[in-house]
């Protein structure tokens, strides 16, 4: 299983060019999705919840199951 890199993460949030139109937990699915390929929500939901702050971040949204997390994808992606 993947391990979330952190300083990765902050390089390519930094790059970002509409960093102020996004939450850190926004930037963290674009950044699981591009940096390491993955586009299942079972498998972001995996990497997520083995990290001590995806999980924390995954909590504070009250994701507690992958379907969760595809839920809350699909609600951001229909605004």
């Amino acid at each position: 299983m993947a391990k979330i890199n952190w300083d990765e993460y902050k390089q390519y949030k930094y790059q970002r060019e509409d960093i102020e139109n996004l939450d850190n937990f926004e930037v963290l699915l674009e950044f699981l999705r591009s940096f390491y390929n993955k586009n299942s929500s079972f498998e972001v939901f995996d990497i997520l919840s083995t990290d001590s702050l995806g999980k924390m971040m995954l909590d504070k949204r009250e994701i507690s199951k992958p379907e969760d997390l595809d839920d809350y994808l699909f609600r951001k992606l229909s605004r």
